[in-house]
């Protein structure tokens, strides 16, 4: 019965999309992105996936912003700041006038103002916030972060006005705060929800300040926006998004070649080729800020022995893995950061692949005959990481032959993450696109002790003090030269403990059709359609 369920769900969706763009050339501009997946909610605080932050992006604004296709951090909700020379004291003065949508059943009494930026900052600070817990009280950036222990205080010192003061210097503070995890939300819908016994409602039908409001969610086949009218920044220049949730990547690419869709994400290495030949399709592509791995449990055995974690790195094939998965469409990472940043430490030299050296080292640690354990390998595909399964099962073949039996697991891709971050694996793939352009964002993130708590993102939960100790210096450190040299040190440590096998940096690609008029990529590999027109 499945079978012919998913295909009406498909046929669907795509009359939808046809639809949709039938209803573009009958006037109003709609522009259809073949999304990969379902948002897991509409509140930006607790998700931890580019497919949840895409369908929250239209939605909300941050007091700060990054430069559409850039890293650069620009006013937002904000109009202007000012920071105090000792980099603890952040001043913002919050644009007046700025309209709430009131488009669905909630009608806004006010403007935004200070309130809703102090309630972003409660809600996932304060445990005794009636919305900490609302959704889910996992607020993994806000935590993995530190911000619970780095922020002293966030004040309203008038209605656009607030103050926040640190408890010490954060050099990223202000790329953190364009982050999609500071999402606004109205303080004033929160309390009347809270009132009529359904917070909930806060982040299931969302209200925000951003450039579209959501009309219509279907889970798993399709999201509708349309333009605020109101938007602090003008209207934008498509009147109709359309979110067309389509999982599977052949799928996405044939509606792109009928026209069905306009934007695809995560196209399938193997039809690059074809894509390139089709004269109705352009392909913008740049290096991925991101990084996929395989990351040890450095908790459990026998993965709590560097020399086990060194001997799995040695024996598995990585030019194999990016050439049959890959296809040319990524390079082999050796570091947990990109070689696009100017900290990535290129003086490292990976691990060699080297089977009878895994061999001894494992012998060395006890484990002459080898040892069971598990792999886990992602339902899905992401832009790290094009086919987990299939390297999965590489990985598989090239453990056995140094006697490690690996069984393949995998779930839902929510429960998938979930319980990795539970660290109930001995090793997973997992990997990371950048939110910020800082190192801090995959270092401390992903490998920082406050990240390795239950929960966090530090899947390999690896909390080593001496690595720890080069990256809080480096958080602390204004000068760019003498960061970067405090993580060039933190790479080499990493290297040498080997909480991952680091697979890939893959390039981002993202096929697009002629008609579509400055899309552009994000390094973050965020999906924004402000400021996007299309031909008629």
């Amino acid at each position: 019965m499945k079978k012919p369920m998913f295909a009406r769900k498909h046929v669907a969706v795509a009359a939808f999309a046809a639809l949709a763009l039938t209803a573009a050339s009958a006037g109003a501009k709609t522009l259809v992105f073949c999304s990969e997946g379902s948002p897991e909610n509409f509140y930006p605080g607790v998700n931890t996936t580019g497919t949840s932050f895409d369908g929250n992006e239209p939605i909300y604004d941050r007091i700060v912003n990054f430069e559409r296709g850039g890293t650069k951090v620009i006013p937002g909700l904000a109009e202007k700041w000012e920071i105090t020379p000792d980099g603890l004291t952040y001043t913002f003065h919050l644009r007046k006038g700025v309209k709430w949508h009131s488009q669905r059943a909630f009608k806004p009494s006010r403007d935004f103002n200070a309130d809703d930026v102090l309630f972003m900052f409660e809600r996932q600070w304060k445990e005794n916030d009636p919305y900490f817990k609302v959704t889910s009280s996992n607020h993994s950036y806000f935590n993995d972060m530190g911000m619970p222990k780095l922020l002293k205080s966030v004040d309203k010192l008038d209605d656009y006005t607030v103050r926040i003061v640190l408890n010490k210097p954060e050099a990223p503070f202000l790329s953190d705060l364009a982050m999609p995890y500071a999402a606004v939300q109205s303080k004033e819908y929160a309390v009347a929800m809270l009132k009529a016994g359904t917070p909930e409602k806060l982040d299931q039908e969302p209200i925000g300040t951003g450039p579209f409001y959501l009309v219509q969610y279907q889970k798993d086949a399709v999201i509708r926006y349309k333009a605020f009218p109101q938007y602090w920044g003008g209207k934008a220049k498509i009147d109709d998004l359309v979110y067309s949730i389509t999982p599977d990547a052949a799928v996405r690419w044939a509606k792109l070649q009928k026209g069905e869709c306009h934007v695809m994400p995560y196209p399938n290495p193997a039809d690059l080729e074809a894509m390139r030949k089709d004269p109705n399709v352009k392909i913008l592509e740049q290096p991925g800020l991101n990084v996929g791995y395989l990351a040890y449990n450095v908790t459990k055995k026998p993965f709590d022995d560097v020399r086990v974690r060194k001997a799995i790195n040695m024996a598995i094939n990585k030019k194999a893995i990016l050439d049959a998965v890959y296809l040319g469409s990524a390079i082999a990472a050796k570091n947990p950061i990109p070689p696009t940043m100017s900290a990535y430490n290129d003086a490292i030299k990976d691990d060699p692949f080297d089977p009878e050296a895994a061999k001894k080292l494992l012998a060395q640690a006890g484990h002459p005959n080898g040892f069971e354990t598990d792999l886990w390998a992602m339902p899905v595909q992401r832009p790290y990481n094009p086919n987990a399964k299939r390297i999965a099962e590489l990985m598989q073949a090239d453990l056995a032959k140094i006697g490690v039996k690996a069984e393949i697991k995998s779930f839902e891709w929510g429960e998938y993450r979930k319980r990795m971050q539970n660290g109930e694996h001995q090793m997973g793939m997992l990997g990371w696109t950048g939110d910020n352009g800082d190192p801090d964002n995959f270092l401390a993130v992903l490998l920082g002790c406050d990240s390795a708590k239950t929960n966090g993102s530090n899947v390999s939960k690896f909390c080593y003090k001496p690595f720890e100790d080069l990256i809080q210096k480096a958080k602390v450190e204004t000068k760019p030269a003498e960061r970067d040299k405090l993580y060039k040190q933190a790479q080499v440590i990493f290297k040498e403990q080997a909480p991952w096998f680091t697979i890939a940096h893959a390039v981002q690609l993202k096929p697009v059709r002629k008609e579509v008029i400055d899309f552009k990529l994000s390094p973050f590999g965020r999906h924004t359609f402000y400021g996007v027109d299309i031909k008629e």
